[in-house]
Order: structure tokens, then C-alpha cells, then sequence
């Protein structure tokens, strides 16, 4: 036994009940009755019925009684520790003041800083201890081994 559903209703419509319409497109309609089908015919939108079950649905008609309102499930924090740091050591770092931030900072900084000033310093003395004379520029052509343009005299 197969029910259809009504197109304007949304109700079942069993065997031998209700009436069929087939639009010229082909596409084919099933109504409960033939008010559902004049409605249809008169271009009436189901959602301004107070009678269908659209209307009711839309307006919230007869659900209060079935359905209460859903609880919200609250998210739990919690913390865990990152790889390389306990969770002692991330409170530890959370619960410290701002001016004992901002001076471990400036002391990094100023670290990092002389670290680099002596790096340069080195490069700077085997710089000065290289012989500049040795290292001759010498083009593409002549690293692979191209002979050398020899100057016009006649002029």
C-alpha cells in the first residue's frame, strides 16, 4: 500500500482518496481534497492557512507540551601541559607579573645583542687578517678556462 503525500498540505493521502493533477510540464500533484486542490488552483500559500500543518509549525502551534527547552551544555577548561613545559611551569609563567616579564625580555634581548655584536666582531678580524691582494677578481669566462682578450694595438 503506498501513500502519497498531499502538495499543499503535507498530510498522507491514502489509496483511492483524494485527487491527482498533472501540470503541463509534467510534473504531477497529489491533494488530500478537492478544497486542498482549488487552494492549490487559486495560488494560495499554505503558510497563511491557519489549518496546515506548515502554518502550525511556522507559528509554533501545539509543541509547547511536547518539547522542552533544551539545556545548553556548558564547556569545561581545563589545562594541559605543552610539549618541552609542565603545566607547573605554564602557571608559573601566567601568574607572574609584567614587569618581571618585560625585564627577563629586556635581559634576553640584551643578550641576544651582545651575542651578535662579538659574532661580527670575529668575521671583521678574519676579514682584516685575509690578504686582499690574493683573491683577484676573475670573471665567468675566465674560471672556465677561456683565454684572455688580447688589446688592440694598431690604434
Amino acid at each position: 500500500m503506498k501513500l502519497e503525500v498531499c502538495s499543499f498540505t503535507g498530510y498522507k493521502v491514502y489509496p483511492s482518496r483524494g485527487r491527482t493533477f498533472i501540470r503541463g510540464d509534467g510534473k504531477t500533484f497529489h491533494f488530500l481534497d478537492s478544497k486542498t486542490e482549488s487552494l492549490f488552483h487559486q495560488n494560495k500559500n499554505p503558510r497563511k492557512l491557519a489549518w496546515t500543518p506548515i502554518f502550525r509549525k511556522i507559528h509554533r502551534k501545539g509543541i509547547s507540551e511536547e518539547v522542552a527547552k533544551k539545556r545548553t551544555r556548558r564547556n569545561v577548561k581545563y589545562s594541559r601541559a605543552i610539549v618541552g613545559l609542565s603545566l607547573e611551569a605554564i602557571n608559573a609563567r601566567r601568574n607572574e607579573k609584567p614587569e618581571v616579564r618585560s625585564a627577563a625580555r629586556a635581559e634576553a634581548v640584551a643578550k641576544l645583542k651582545a651575542a651578535r655584536k662579538e659574532e661580527a666582531a670575529k668575521k671583521k678580524a678574519a676579514r682584516a687578517a685575509a690578504p686582499q691582494a690574493a683573491t683577484q677578481r676573475v670573471s665567468k669566462q675566465q674560471a672556465r678556462g677561456a683565454p684572455t682578450k688580447v688589446k688592440a694595438t694598431t690604434r
